[in-house]
């Protein structure tokens, strides 16, 4: 699969690009029929809310469910990524973000690369995200909110958030986010199951608590290129990844072949 020059233009312009049903409903099912087992295994990469029993997010999923494996490598995901970075790129992350029906905690406002850069030592923002939607992405449960464009001013300074959340992020102050929105404006895109979310890595963005009664479970995928491998070895390896191999993607039926 190959971005168009609409597509391309978009990405460049405002920082992110949504691809409406880009998976089957076999498809989203093969990877959700897994997800309840993912989040009720009691291990590290499987990080809680402050309740300590309401999922938050599974990092590197795909060491311990073979269908997120299969994800990793699928060229719907990937062949766009290494288009808008030109060329070969590794898996720098992998978690699915589960924002609970009721419980799920927000994300505060944040930009990934600005985390890369200060905790992994990643050169330049040469990397970006693929968000894949298991479940609707509605107004209610929790969407996603970017500030448009907002990845072209760089890395903002961010303090550590250890206190709000169970999961400690650089996080914006409220008068750079102000400014921006009052610049830029705000957009929460919205999708069916299936759909997936390209993001540049200077994006602004972060999304509301979750208080309606549908869960809103995203894949989130972290492509880097391999020029731009991290330099820093500070946090886990399962939520800062040290294998830079190029990826090698699968066949495009790979979530649904049999063998």
């Amino acid at each position: 699969m190959r971005l168009n020059d609409i597509q391309l233009a978009q990405f460049e312009r405002d920082g992110w690009l949504l691809l409406e049903n880009l998976f089957s409903a076999e498809e989203i099912a093969a990877l959700m029929d897994d997800v309840p087992r993912i989040f009720a295994l009691r291990r590290e990469e499987v990080v809680r809310e402050k309740d300590g029993e309401t999922p938050r997010t599974a990092f590197a999923a795909q060491n311990y469910s073979e269908p997120f494996r299969r994800l990793g490598l699928h060229p719907r995901l990937i062949e766009p990524v290494r288009q808008i970075l030109d060329g070969p790129v590794y898996l720098h992350q992998f978690k699915i973000n589960a924002k609970a029906a009721f419980d799920g905690d927000v994300w505060q406002w944040h930009q990934d690369y600005g985390t890369w850069q200060r905790d992994d030592g990643m050169p330049d923002s040469r990397a970006l995200n693929i968000a894949l939607f298991l479940e609707d992405v509605t107004t209610f449960n929790g969407p996603l909110m970017f500030i448009p464009a907002s990845h072209k001013d760089g890395v903002h300074g961010a303090g550590h958030d250890k206190a709000t959340t169970s999961y400690p992020l650089w996080t914006l102050d409220q008068k750079t986010v102000s400014a921006l929105a009052e610049e830029k404006g705000m957009v929460a895109p919205l999708g069916q199951a299936g759909s997936v979310l390209m993001f540049h890595g200077n994006l602004v963005h972060g999304s509301p608590g979750n208080m309606s009664p549908f869960s809103r479970t995203i894949v989130y995928i972290s492509a880097c290129h391999v020029d731009n491998h991290i330099r820093k070895f500070q946090r886990p390896e399962w939520i800062a990844h040290r294998d830079f191999t190029p990826i090698e993607c699968l066949p495009d039926d790979c979530l649904v072949a049999t063998k």
